[in-house]
């Protein structure tokens, strides 16, 4: 191997490769030199080497070297300096670095010239050194586990073992995965490099430090790094940077999350889940994940794991569970950017049970410990993210937390009733909720922007529109919208006011449904007061077809909003003098809105015979006269648009 000029170098850029495979975009062109985004992978990469004060480079190349080099000279014109170490017989990638190490300082960066990466490398590089490891391994989570090198680290962040692609037949993998950037100590590999014939990294080098007992470390983020050595990789990554996917995955601001509880949310309801061939993904579950990957948002699981103090589980076999859902949401291009789970469980008297672990914690839902710790360990901010869940103990989970919440009608839907406090958003499946939270939530706040403007002067908005047509969304989306106009505002649902199931019947008409004349004389009442009023809210249990026995606190002061949302709303007509009152109706596609109903009629246990039955009822009794109802409206919402 020959070099240039003599001083020692503190980044190492593999840069020898052909680039065989993006040929059809770039002829004989050497990878590095392949444009992203209009300059090449090596520039960029040089480029956030500069920004993060390493400006001292070793480029290892072979293939058509001297392109690159008289591009990128001497490095002064871009910042930097750079020595050329020209590989003349091929010798693998830990052969090559093998023979570059006279150039390299005693600690040094090594990244490969086929990667597209949006990195702290200031930061990476100082944790590698407080590890005092012989290297660190760059690792995250990607959508395609299942041919990727994965890495197996313990509870402090050490490497156990690391699995070269293709994995053992049948075995269950952590998706975390070896993403080609490293910190290494230079004395290290000698010991584990061949001085003749060729070698591999990942394959070689890195097994070898372990069976000799070097130290290894994980560095495990959600930073952008992409392998962009196939057109359609190249063209990902370029997607990726269009809509700005690096930017919100770094660290130079607060990331978004959702937070994903595990059992009735991602997997099929087990009680006591206590081995990997119970996990069962829900339909849809690998595409709402995957979406949610896509968006930009970290995919955090917060799950409370009680087996653990009871006994039947161990921390190690909940990891084995925990690897065999990454493997299947792997399987399905979806992945967890972190798993956080709470081993507690404060009731005493089981046979097997954990004394240490028998305690009341902050960090079992309801209370918020993993998702306060997860947004610290992540930078995450509150505003803007997500709880998702199927039980009452997640939402009011994700309440204390600061973050908004959905309640999935999977797993329990809520019927566990532990904790009283209405969910932001209610939704059939975590499909729904990732369409919401990725797409929908941001599109409606531009929708009803203009109608929480023409709110302002208005006591009372009324929101009506057949039944899941979205009211309930629309009413919570203003709900966020006012309080930022100054204006503070309160959800009030007239479902509060259904009638027992066993005192109306289908087919009676929408209106007789509902005791219309109470509702509207305590909204009135309310909304007409000189005074703040404390108000406890009905609340409908739609699975008892009851009142619940716990109601919503409202405290309304005589500035706020009421939001007043249902099926018969805008039939409200007196409830408050027009001018202080705004009509609001919702449209849906009749499909989606149909979906819904079939989806939630069959979650209350209806057999196909009685939703359609039902169906057919509320069309004949419910359509015509909500839709005559819209004449009220001063506004129209169609979602459709």
């Amino acid at each position: 191997m020959t070099s240039s000029p003599t001083f020692l170098c503190n980044v190492a850029i593999l840069a020898g490769g052909q680039g065989t495979r993006l040929a059809s975009r770039s002829g004989d062109m050497p990878k590095p030199m392949v444009r992203v985004m209009g300059k090449p992978v090596l520039q960029h990469q040089i480029e956030l080497c500069r920004k993060h004060g390493f400006i001292d480079i070793a480029l290892l190349v072979h293939h058509r070297h001297e392109t690159i080099s008289d591009f990128f000279g001497d490095g002064s014109k871009f910042g930097v300096r750079i020595r050329y170490e020209v590989e003349e017989t091929p010798r693998g990638t830990s052969g090559a670095l093998r023979d570059a190490l006279h150039a390299l300082k005693p600690q040094f960066l090594l990244l490969y010239g086929d990667t597209y990466l949006d990195i702290d490398l200031s930061r990476f590089f100082g944790t590698h050194l407080a590890s005092d490891a012989n290297a660190t391994l760059f690792l995250h989570p990607n959508d395609h586990p299942y041919d990727s090198d994965l890495v197996d680290i313990d509870d402090s962040g050490y490497v156990r073992d690391i699995y070269p692609y293709p994995h053992p037949e049948g075995q269950d993998l952590r998706n975390l995965v070896n993403a080609a950037l490293y910190a290494i100590r230079n004395e290290s590999l000698p010991l584990v490099t061949p001085e003749t014939g060729k070698a591999d990294i990942a394959k070689h080098m890195f097994p070898a430090m372990l069976a000799q007992g070097l130290r290894l470390h994980g560095y495990a983020t959600p930073e952008y790094i992409k392998d962009m050595g196939t057109p359609d990789r190249l063209d990902k990554v370029e997607r990726d940077i269009e809509v700005g996917l690096p930017e919100r995955l770094s660290w130079r601001g607060l990331r978004k999350a959702v937070f994903l509880d595990r059992d009735g949310t991602l997997n099929h309801e087990v009680n006591h889940l206590k081995s990997p061939d119970q996990i069962e993904l829900l339909p849809g579950v690998g595409e709402a994940v995957r979406q949610i990957n896509r968006a930009g948002l970290l995919a955090v699981l917060t799950t409370n794991q009680p087996v653990i103090a009871r006994g039947d589980v161990t921390i190690e076999e909940l990891h084995r569970i925990h690897a065999r859902l990454e493997s299947l949401l792997g399987s399905q291009r979806a992945y967890l950017d972190a798993i956080y789970y709470c081993p507690h469980h404060p009731d005493k008297g089981f046979e097997d049970e954990v004394p240490p672990l028998k305690i009341v914690c902050e960090c079992r839902k309801p209370a918020p410990g993993m998702i306060e710790q997860a947004s610290r360990d992540l930078a995450i901010s509150r505003e803007g993210s997500w709880m998702v869940g199927d039980t009452t103990a997640d939402i009011e989970a994700g309440r204390r937390a600061g973050v908004r919440t959905i309640l999935l009608q999977t797993g329990y839907a809520g019927r566990d009733a532990k904790h009283a406090g209405r969910p932001d958003y209610v939704a059939a499946s975590l499909c729904d909720a990732a369409q919401w939270i990725t797409v929908g939530h941001d599109r409606a706040r531009r929708q009803l922007a203009p109608i929480a403007l023409a709110a302002l002067d208005r006591r009372v908005i009324l929101i009506g529109g057949l039944a899941r047509s979205g009211k309930s969304f629309a009413a919570q989306v203003l709900k966020e919208l006012l309080p930022v106009l100054g204006k503070p505002a309160h959800v009030v649902t007239l479902d509060g006011w259904l009638k027992p199931g066993d005192q109306r019947d289908e087919g009676t008409g929408v209106l007789d449904r509902y005791d219309l004349a109470a509702a509207a004389f305590r909204l009135a009442e309310i909304a007409g007061a000189t005074q703040r009023v404390e108000f406890h809210e009905p609340v409908y249990d739609r699975f008892n077809r009851t009142t619940a026995s716990h109601g919503e606190r409202h405290s309304v002061g005589t500035d706020d909003v009421l939001i007043i949302e249902g099926v018969p709303a805008l039939c409200l007509t007196t409830l408050m003098p027009s001018a202080r009152t705004l009509r609001l109706f919702i449209n849906e596609s009749e499909d989606i809105r149909l979906k819904r109903l079939k989806g939630d009629y069959a979650a209350r246990g209806y057999a196909e015979e009685k939703i359609n039955e039902v169906l057919k009822s509320r069309a004949s009794d419910e359509t015509l006269t909500i839709r005559r109802s819209s004449e009220f409206a001063d506004h129209m919402i169609d979602w459709k648009k």
